[in-house]
């Protein structure tokens, strides 16, 4: 390393670009003017190999990605010591937290639904598209999670193939590769030409990912630096007509728990990210100019705040949890109220239903379980009518808007 070496700069190979001619497929729908612009030469992306490259990083940055990376290990040590190993509780906190990271990606997309109407999703109670979209993001998110010991083609098309199939008027194009042209900005002109990206052509792409599997499989990349720079070069493969954002995300979660960093919950890093969206799109565009420092950086600083509000979030849930536990002193051990207690936290409002499907019980004693908890002050029944009636823990929802307005007070503006 020289004396002159810039830490800011962490060398990747740069993007290579591609002469395409492009003429509007469509013209009849646009202006004159605009098939004029949009008719001729344009450069699209020819992303550079990645399967050999090895990150030149200094002390700074070294001590950096250690921090974030125990940070990252004792969140999830954390989250397991506060509930237990076997403790009922842990399977639901792995869900909430999953599903709090799923909702901050997909809010990087502009998709923004509320802990309250994707729980009324869960039990088929909401009718909001944005919910049924997020809940696509969450089972990527599963599916990234089951497939990490696997990372391959087929695990990226998988954890597609769960997030478009939720999503409206998209699910014809789950699980396959895109077959057309993409780029990002200028999303009403009928052409790429003065896009701020073009992502490679179609037929480049299975060339690209498999080059981008051989880097993910490697063990011998700092993790951080491994999962920040393959989400950087997935984004730039862009291998999907939609959803390539959030696949991503997902696939870096993949990677996390392949590295052993996060072996028991899903770490809200795309919360961190969601903080300056603005920093992390001008970071992919400079690691598509040859310098990951900023990407890696963005992933640092994501892990460390996941890590701390992701202890806060489970201390409190942990807390109401003990509270509620509290509130059903005196009912013996072996009620149905104490199989239903800790899937409250991963899933604050149920049903009857849900509570037959989910714990195998008749109708008559989810009947009496959700009797007790709303007599005890657990739960509180929200529709007031005698049929077809819901019940929510009012203090876990309460306890994930908080989350929510945590990361928007947070947001750089």
């Amino acid at each position: 390393m020289t004396g002159t070496h810039n830490r800011l700069f962490v060398p990747v190979p740069k993007l290579g670009t591609v002469t395409q001619f492009w003429s509007p497929q469509h013209p009849q729908i646009f202006s004159n003017a605009e098939v004029r612009r949009q008719t001729g030469n344009y450069e699209s992306a020819v992303t550079a190999k990645l399967a050999m490259w090895s990150a030149e990083i200094d002390a700074q940055l070294a001590a950096e990605l250690e921090e974030a990376t125990n940070s990252l290990r004792s969140f999830d040590t954390f989250a397991s010591a506060s509930l237990g190993t076997s403790s009922p509780e842990l399977g639901p906190m792995s869900s909430i937290l999953l599903r709090t990271e799923s909702a901050s990606s997909s809010q990087i997309e502009q998709l923004s639904t509320s802990a309250k109407q994707l729980a009324l999703w869960e039990i088929n109670e909401s009718q909001k598209s944005n919910a049924q979209t997020v809940i696509g993001n969450v089972r990527a998110m599963e599916a990234a999670l089951k497939l990490s010991e696997n990372l391959s083609v087929e695990t990226i098309l998988a954890m597609h193939s769960e997030l478009l199939s939720h999503q409206l008027d998209m699910a014809e194009e789950a699980e396959k590769l895109r077959r057309e042209l993409v780029w990002i900005g200028g999303k009403d002109n009928a052409g790429p030409r003065g896009a701020s990206y073009v992502a490679p052509q179609h037929e480049l792409i299975p060339e690209a990912l498999d080059d981008l599997m051989d880097f993910m499989n490697r063990d011998d990349v700092p993790a951080l630096v491994q999962v920040a720079v393959a989400h950087a070069q997935f984004e730039t493969i862009h291998p999907f007509v939609d959803g390539n954002g959030r696949t991503g995300r997902a696939l870096a979660h993949a990677m996390l728990r392949k590295r052993k960093i996060t072996v028991n919950t899903t770490a809200p890093v795309s919360a961190g990210i969601l903080r300056n969206t603005q920093a992390y799109f001008e970071a992919l565009t400079e690691f598509r100019n040859g310098n990951a420092y900023p990407i890696i950086k963005i992933f640092i600083n994501a892990s460390i705040y996941a890590a701390a509000t992701g202890e806060q979030l489970v201390s409190t849930l942990a807390q109401i949890m003990q509270q509620s536990r509290m509130k059903l002193s005196g009912i013996r051990s072996n009620s149905s109220v104490f199989k239903i207690l800790p899937l409250l936290i991963a899933q604050p409002i149920v049903n009857a239903n849900y509570l037959k499907k989910t714990l195998g019980i008749n109708d008559a004693s989810a009947q009496r379980s959700l009797a007790v908890l709303a007599e005890r002050g657990v739960l509180k029944e929200k529709t007031g009518q005698s049929r077809n009636r819901i019940w929510q823990h009012d203090q876990v929802l309460a306890a994930l808007d908080e989350y929510a307005k945590t990361i928007r007070r947070d947001t750089v503006r």
